[in-house]
């Protein structure tokens, strides 16, 4: 139930490519801002190697440490600014033997800090591990964190054909620990290159060796790699903490001058490994990573059935008669379980709009009460209502949305809104849990606040039984909506979902009626921008993969993919146009 784009901050996606494969060696987010924009990136990383520690926790602390700070490196961080926690946890401490196991990786993961002239905190420590017989590893793992600027980080997965993948290796001493001199000389390369913008990706090889790191590397976008001569003597030698690197030709002539690297490999269009004389597919490759818990926690829902055409409407609304004179208001009210007010208020607020958060206070009848006046009176001076994502009391009861939409039911509230809209000129906006309360509401389909019936259209649980979290490709597919003035029908973009209840359901005539009236607003597609029931690209299963519907007349515009969760350096690892224009066509509506 990871929602890994909540507060518009990731700059790496948990897994990366067009295809979203390739999974990222740590996390990337910028620094959390009220106001304004920041380039300042988190990073944490972390090291551990479970098997190596089992043979010796002095070994297996310091590469621990090495691969840690290795991996916030080939993100885009810099060695000297990192700083490093530990977490330990230890069988039982009855004998010599015992104590022995964490004094030993204290010392390896203390020499590892001399050596990098890094310090650590102490993270939390147990040595409880043990039950009758059974005892845990010796563990220490390492965690890495630092900041960069987002222009410096990099993804993993591969960028483009014909490029060359340089290794950088990290030879070990006559007693089996790090060449330290080297790895810092590494660090300081790698560094160096990133800041020039001559890196396109970059991955730590860790305990699957350089096989298992080029693999994940190749599978994000389905490029190829043909490994070369040298890469056939080293491909299956241990290689911790070494820095796999793509670039271009350019900068590998540069790079070749330095000692220690070597070319291991060339990009190719052809979607294969190829070593020596044997090769084997990447859809094979990527057949097996899947396979081992696909049965259990399965990655997709079985395809649905069904037509997904829509009819392209490419006819923009009216413009306003008149200029608002000042920037338009947004009202967004915040309900117990809402967290996407703050991404929402600073999507409008860069598109030019002034912003009013409003917290509903449920706790008590005269709260609540209060917390209508409020909104009413607020609705009166607005010009948009936005109902932001989340999931309002924890999507119950019986559903999501239900909170908003009871609560919007209140008859001061309904007749605000509908005055906002037919006599204030304004506009509404639901994203996700805000899509499901425009649809329990009855706001849309129909524009007006209505009792619902059995064949209502609806969101429902997503067909997979779990909540999602991934970017999906949405197709615009009518313009006839303020919310649409700057966008044109037929544009593909990239956004986020996070939901467990978006699937859109209605009847085969309610969906050829929206056709007819250009209601389809948005539709999940494929990379060629064809609506389909393959869950690969309709992932909650939705019908006539339908993400976003409007109101008849446009001004009630309802989507389930997260719009606010877009902006400046985020989502770097993922191709494609981020960023829908709605919230700038909605303020440029009222100017």
């Amino acid at each position: 139930r990871f929602d890994s784009t909540v507060g518009a901050n990731t700059v790496l996606m948990p897994f990366g490519g067009k295809f979203q494969k390739t999974p990222t060696q740590g996390m990337v987010a910028k620094l959390p801002v009220l106001n304004g924009e920041t380039t300042t990136a988190s990073i944490m990383t972390h090291g551990f190697v479970p098997e190596l520690s089992a043979w010796s926790p002095y070994h297996g602390a310091q590469y621990a440490v090495l691969l840690s700070v290795a991996k916030l490196v080939a993100l885009g961080g810099r060695r000297e600014d990192a700083y490093l926690t530990l977490q330990e946890y230890f069988e039982r401490l009855n004998s010599k033997e015992s104590w022995g196991k964490p004094v030993a990786a204290l010392l390896g993961a203390y020499k590892a800090q001399k050596e990098l002239e890094i310090g650590a905190i102490g993270g939390k420590d147990s040595m409880s591990g043990t039950f009758m017989d059974l005892t845990v590893p010796p563990t220490l793992v390492s965690f890495a964190v630092g900041t960069a600027h987002v222009d410096n980080i990099v993804s993993q997965d591969l960028k483009g054909v014909d490029h060359r993948l340089v290794f950088f290796d990290v030879p070990r001493m006559y007693d089996d620990t790090p060449d330290w001199d080297r790895f810092k000389e590494n660090c300081e390369v790698l560094q160096e290159q990133i800041e020039k913008g001559r890196v396109y990706s970059a991955y730590v090889v860790d305990q699957g060796g350089i096989p298992e790191a080029v693999t994940k590397m190749a599978l994000g976008n389905n490029i190829g790699v043909k490994f070369d001569k040298y890469a056939e003597r080293a491909i299956f030698q241990p290689a911790l903490g070494a820095f796999i690197v793509e670039v271009d030709i350019k900068a590998v002539n540069y790079l070749l001058e330095l000692p220690g690297l070597k070319v291991i490999g060339v990009t190719q269009a052809n979607p294969v490994i190829e070593w020596a004389d044997q090769s084997v597919s990447l859809k094979e490759i990527q057949a097996a990573y899947e396979a081992p818990l696909n049965d259990i926690f399965p990655m997709r829902a079985p395809n649905g059935v069904g037509e997904a055409v829509a009819y392209i409407h490419d006819q923009h609304a009216k413009p306003r008669s008149a200029s608002l004179g000042a920037k338009p208001k947004v009202l967004i009210p915040v309900f117990p379980g809402t967290n996407c007010e703050f991404d929402s208020a600073r999507a409008f607020e860069r598109a030019g709009a002034e912003t009013d958060i409003v917290i509903i206070r449920n706790q008590t009848p005269e709260q609540l009460k209060e917390s209508i006046d409020v909104i009413k009176t607020k609705l009166a001076e607005s010009q948009i209502l936005m109902f932001p994502g989340g999931f309002s009391a924890g999507d119950e009861p019986d559903g999501s949305g239900k909170f908003m939409a009871t609560l919007f039911r209140n008859p001061y509230l309904a007749e605000g809104l509908e005055n906002l809209l037919y006599k204030q000129d304004g506009l509404v906006l639901g994203i996700c849990n805000g899509f499901q309360a425009l649809i329990k509401l009855g706001l849309l389909p129909g524009g007006h606040i209505e009792t619902l019936t059995a064949d209502h259209p609806t969101l429902t649980y997503n067909t997979i039984g779990r909540h999602l979290s991934r970017m999906v490709n949405t197709k615009v597919i009518s313009t006839k909506s303020p919310w649409m003035s700057d966008a044109k029908a037929g544009e593909i973009y990239t956004v986020p979902i996070s939901h467990g209840e978006g699937r859109f359901i209605a009847s085969p005539q309610q969906v050829l009626e929206f056709n007819k009236t250009g209601q389809i607003a948005t539709q999940y597609v494929d990379f060629d921008g064809i609506a389909s029931m393959d869950s690969r690209f309709n992932p909650n299963q939705s019908v006539a993969a339908i993400e976003g519907i409007y109101s008849p007349d446009g001004r009630v515009f309802g989507k389930m993919a997260h719009s606010e969760r877009c902006g400046a350096g985020i989502s770097k690892n993922i191709p494609g146009l981020l960023e829908m224009p709605i919230f700038t066509s909605g303020v440029k509506y009222f100017k």
